[in-house]
């Protein structure tokens, strides 16, 4: 039989390695092509890696918190064919894990038209592999309906399988959903346990000091792997850009007011909350257009401006660290386009199922400080990117309103919105102009936008 060599799939953009978080099969497991064996750890996301083919995994090659390099072997799955050497299998190292394999040919074997029965309540907190997600996508499941789909994986995962099914029952029975159960997973409505953190030994990571070299009461606390790679990360930024930040208080009091009125409908009709930070999006997108050389990096002695503006946001994890995936392409989509987005990203932020395309390919950041209650702050850049811009807490304060009867005394709704930049491409006249801008785009929202 033909032995195949599985290797550590490339899984983004200067990704160079990752840690194996959990095997998800076991030596001599039968398993089909797409299907996840592995839970592997990169700097920008967590994410499952699929068999390159289908076979028996015959021998694991690392171990769990092994730190492997992109295109190094991980483990030899044994097909059905004929006897020959273990032959690399090239392919797999471009094969990333959320390669788009569009919707494979469907096996009738796994449906033959029968009709898949949805889950009682949604499997909340369940962990999707990249293949699935990227077929819900290309047939319109939303998240909310693919957490009714049930799995038959480990512990309670949806497979390529369960999701082909799935779609093929749908689309024999498009009005049929009431048809008579076949038999529910019942684990499927246990939430699928988060990649663990035991998997943490990352090499490059400095020692902690033993708790000798302390005095007083004190708690030592090793640092997750996350946040390991957020300390580097941030020390790395304020080595490499000279950080200038500038202050900008805009009246946003009609985005409140449009908001108030829409939030309620949108949330009946959509299922999904009204939050302002599309809203903010839309305003950075419009000024990156009106201001371009903010949307560079830099490489060495030359500035790559970029054509797309693909604007991130930063995402808090239960955990308290924080991720950053980005809205490709934003100033193409329209307020609701951008509310959908906002609202998918942050949603799989929160539970660890972003895939590594999310978080790649940013050239603009926007953190949202307001949401924790701070009114302004001093956000530091994401790299290569050379600013990023935080918008603060929504305040009442008494104005003056000038109005052509006269000034009055007035409340308003008042925000801060503070824009760090790298000082050694962005002059503080673009620094301070941009920011401008975008309180110009929040204070002339038109309030007869619908959506």
């Amino acid at each position: 039989m033909a032995l195949v060599e599985m290797v550590m799939p490339k899984m983004g953009e200067s990704i160079m390695e990752g840690t194996v978080l959990k095997w998800l099969k076991n030596v001599g497991d039968t398993i089909e092509q797409d299907e996840s064996v592995l839970e592997v750890a990169t700097d920008k996301v967590d994410t499952e890696v699929p068999a390159i083919q289908g076979g028996v995994l015959k021998e694991i090659l690392v171990k769990e918190g092994d730190v492997v390099a992109v295109g190094a072997p991980i483990a030899i799955i044994s097909t059905g064919g004929d006897d020959t050497a273990a032959p690399a299998a090239p392919a797999a190292a471009e094969a990333p894990a959320a390669a788009p394999q569009a919707a494979p040919a469907q096996p009738a074997a796994a449906t033959n038209g029968a009709a898949v029965a949805k889950l009682d309540q949604p499997a909340s907190g369940r962990f999707y592999s990249p293949l699935v997600l990227n077929i819900a996508r290309e047939e319109g499941i939303s998240m909310q309906e693919l957490e009714y789909v049930p799995g038959t994986g480990s512990e309670g995962r949806v497979s390529k399988k369960d999701i082909l099914a799935y779609l093929e029952s749908r689309k024999g029975a498009p009005a049929q959903a009431a048809a008579p159960a076949p038999q529910a997973q019942p684990q499927a409505s246990a939430p699928a346990a988060a990649p663990a953190p035991a998997a943490a030994p990352q090499a490059a990571a400095p020692q902690v000091k033993p708790a000798a070299s302390y005095g007083g009461n004190v708690e030592m606390i090793e640092m997750d792997r996350m946040r390991k790679m957020i300390a580097d990360r941030m020390v790395d930024s304020k080595r490499i850009s000279p950080h200038v930040t500038s202050f900008v208080e805009a009246d946003v009091t009609n985005i409140v007011n449009w908001r108030n009125k829409w939030k309620d409908a949108y949330k009946k009709r959509e299922g999904e909350n009204l939050t302002f930070t599309p809203i903010f999006i839309d305003a950075i997108a419009k000024a990156i257009k009106d201001f371009p050389m903010i949307n560079v990096s830099v490489d060495g002695g030359t500035i790559i401006r970029h054509k797309d503006i693909n604007i991130g946001m930063a995402v808090a994890l239960p955990s308290g660290n924080l991720i950053v995936p980005n809205i490709k392409n934003a100033d193409q989509l329209n307020l609701n386009g951008l509310t959908k987005k906002v609202n998918d990203l942050a949603n799989r932020g929160r539970m660890n199922k972003l895939t590594p395309d999310d978080l790649a390919g940013g050239t603009y950041t926007v953190s949202n400080v307001g949401s924790f209650g701070n009114v302004m702050g001093t956000p530091i850049i994401m790299q290569p990117q050379v600013a990023i811009m935080a918008v603060g807490a929504i305040k009442k304060k008494p104005a003056v309103i000038e109005t052509p009867e006269g000034d009055l005394i007035g409340i308003r709704h008042f925000m801060f919105l503070s824009h760090s930049y790298d000082h050694r491409v962005v002059d503080g006249s673009l620094g301070g102009m941009f920011v401008r801008r975008v309180a110009d785009y929040l204070e002339n929202f038109d309030v007869n936008t619908t959506i």
